[in-house]
This record gives C-alpha cells, sequence and structure tokens, in this order.
C-alpha cells in the first residue's frame, strides 16, 4: 500500500495532483491511498506517523506552516528517511534553498512551468523506490549479521520482560533487539502488527476466525489475541480485500 500524503491549501492544485498520480498509477498493479489537507495540522503528523509507504507532496507554504518545515519533520522528528517527498511552489525562487537543506527530496516541482510532466516524473521516480524496498529483515544480533527473508517469517512475538523479540520462521527461530514498533517500520506492506506483543505476515495466515478471534497459521500454530481495531484489517486481508 502507497500512502499519497498531499499538503496544499489551493483545491484545484489538490485535485490535479489526485488525477496526475491516477493517471501514472494506471500502469501499476499497487494499492494506494490519498490523504489531503489544507495544512501541516495535528491531523497531517498523525497520518505521517502510519507504517506504510508514503509519498508526500507537500506545497511549499500554506497559511499552516512551510513544506520545507514539514519535510524536516518527516527526516527529523520521525525520522523518516525511507518516505518520498516532492515539494511544489508557485515560487521557484525557493528551489535552492530547499534543495539545500539535506532533506533528500526527490523534486522541487514549479506549479507555473512544466508543472504536468514534472511532476509525472517525480511519481515515476517514486515508485521506483517503492520497487526497491528490501525482502527480507537484515540486522545485527549479539554482534552476528542476520538476512531473514520475509516470506519465511511467520511472526513476531515480543518476549516477556526483556527488550528483545522472538521472530518465528517456516524453518527455525531468531531473536532481535529492539521493540515490534521500530521492527515493524523495517518491514513490508504484508504484516501487521496485530496486538501490542505480535506482529504477524498476513501471508502466512491460512484462516482467521473472528468469531472466536482466533489465526490459523498455515504451520498450524494459532494465535488468540487480535485486539479489536485490527481484526476487520486481519479478516479482509485473509479475504483477499484490500
Amino acid at each position: 500500500m502507497i500512502e499519497f500524503i498531499i499538503c496544499e491549501d489551493n483545491e484545484e492544485f489538490t485535485n490535479r495532483y489526485k488525477y496526475i498520480i491516477e493517471k501514472v498509477m494506471m500502469n501499476y498493479d499497487i494499492e494506494y491511498n490519498f490523504n489531503a489537507f489544507n495544512g501541516y495540522s495535528k491531523k497531517w503528523e498523525k497520518i505521517s506517523k502510519k507504517d506504510n509507504f508514503k509519498v508526500y507532496i507537500l506545497d511549499l507554504k500554506t497559511d499552516e506552516g512551510s513544506g520545507i518545515d514539514a519535510a524536516r519533520y518527516i527526516r527529523e522528528e520521525l525520522d523518516d528517511w525511507q518516505s518520498m517527498i516532492i515539494i511544489v511552489t508557485a515560487y521557484p525562487e525557493y528551489r535552492y534553498e530547499a534543495l539545500c537543506k539535506r532533506l533528500m527530496l526527490v523534486d522541487f516541482v514549479n506549479k507555473l512551468d512544466g508543472f504536468e510532466q514534472r511532476f509525472s516524473q517525480a511519481i515515476q521516480i517514486s515508485l521506483k523506490n517503492y520497487d526497491k524496498r528490501p525482502n527480507s529483515l537484515k540486522y545485527t544480533y549479539k554482534k552476528v549479521v542476520y538476512n531473514v527473508e520475509f516470506h519465511k517469517i511467520i511472526y513476531i512475538e515480543k518476549e516477556q520482560d526483556s527488550k528483545r523479540c522472538i521472530i518465528k520462521t517456516i524453518e527455525r527461530e531468531y531473536y532481535i533487539q529492539g521493540n515490534l514498533s521500530k521492527i515493524l517500520s523495517l518491514l513490508d506492506d504484508r504484516f501487521i502488527k496485530c496486538n501490542r506483543s505480535y506482529i504477524i505476515n498476513l501471508e502466512q495466515v491460512d484462516s482467521y476466525d473472528i468469531k472466536s478471534n482466533v489465526i490459523m497459521f498455515k504451520n498450524g500454530e494459532k494465535l488468540y489475541a487480535v485486539s479489536r481495531d485490527k481484526r476487520k484489517e486481519v479478516l479482509n486481508s485473509v479475504r483477499g480485500i484490500h
């Protein structure tokens, strides 16, 4: 899933962004979603903390903040260096300032000069980075480097009274240091945190009985605790509804 997060105080331009994005996405078999905001509000900050792959389209100047400040928040406050950031503006004189901030911008697009072609190219560059996402979990634990393939992971469990987690795969178990939220940020869209103690790989789920709240994995193991706010997501994923 790709989250296109648009922050633009001009509705006409917001609609143009969506039109161009939809036109580009017709060539890809990728799920995507739009979230549009008039400024850099608390709601914008909240959606920015979601775990999906994100492409930000940030207006340089709005009544509720600056696109450059928002990009700095994404990179420095959220420590998110994976999401794609596109700055759009009618003030091209700020291009040098924006690109000098070392915020790893995809592009700085002028609304008034070749906008559609340049914006379309920026979206395509962002999608190339989506395709290059890692397909394995690479980490170091007790001076040993591990490379665990995503498709082999069944679930990841927070070990009780410990600062480490257990990675359960179809072959064996591994240990990894850190909390579940941090580990989830290293995974892709097939993984969800189904409660405070577990991340599950939806591809490894054989069935889900929502009445008894039991997940049956393909290896025969069961998990009995899906939090209330995740039940519908798990059920729809098992059904093939996204």
